[in-house]
């Protein structure tokens, strides 16, 4: 058998929803929401963007996202502009405030990570180094909806 079976895939799915739990109650503050963080850092990441490819990225429809992005906005976290290409469209950008916000995380995250794995006993660092690769392209196939 080349894949996991069952049980296998669905321990996968729940300790990598404990990993994403537990480092955003750690890291996170008590502000923002999961789904608020993400957003963030996306704007933070690809730059200005327009809200439709934002909620795209996000998975999000445009009403949800559309109230996110105002609350962000009040936050001081991120502005919302019109697009200069279509007058109807609007694109969000990320402020300083909102840049700061998201390499805090950033660096909260990776830190807070960092610690619990130096702590792990015997070869489990190694062992997560070995399964990165495969980590990363099932993160890749996820993120653009192919499975080959």
């Amino acid at each position: 058998m080349s894949g996991l079976d069952r049980d296998e895939i669905a321990r996968l799915r729940t300790v990598l929803a404990r990993i994403g739990r537990g480092l955003d109650r750690h890291s996170r503050g008590a502000d923002l929401t999961r789904t608020q963080v993400s957003a963030l850092g996306t704007v933070v990441v690809h730059g200005p963007i327009g809200m439709g490819e934002l909620a795209t990225i996000e998975g999000l429809n445009p009403t949800m996202l559309s109230r996110m992005a105002g609350k962000l906005e009040v936050a001081g976290l991120l502005v919302r502009d019109p697009d200069p290409d279509d007058g109807r469209a609007v694109r969000v950008r990320a402020t300083e405030a909102g840049v700061a916000e998201h390499a805090r995380q950033r660096d909260e995250r990776t830190r807070l990570l960092a610690e619990h794995v130096d702590a792990l006993p015997g070869g489990h660092a190694d062992g997560l180094r070995a399964a990165l690769p495969a980590l990363e392209a099932l993160a890749g196939s996820l993120r653009d909806g192919s499975t080959r």
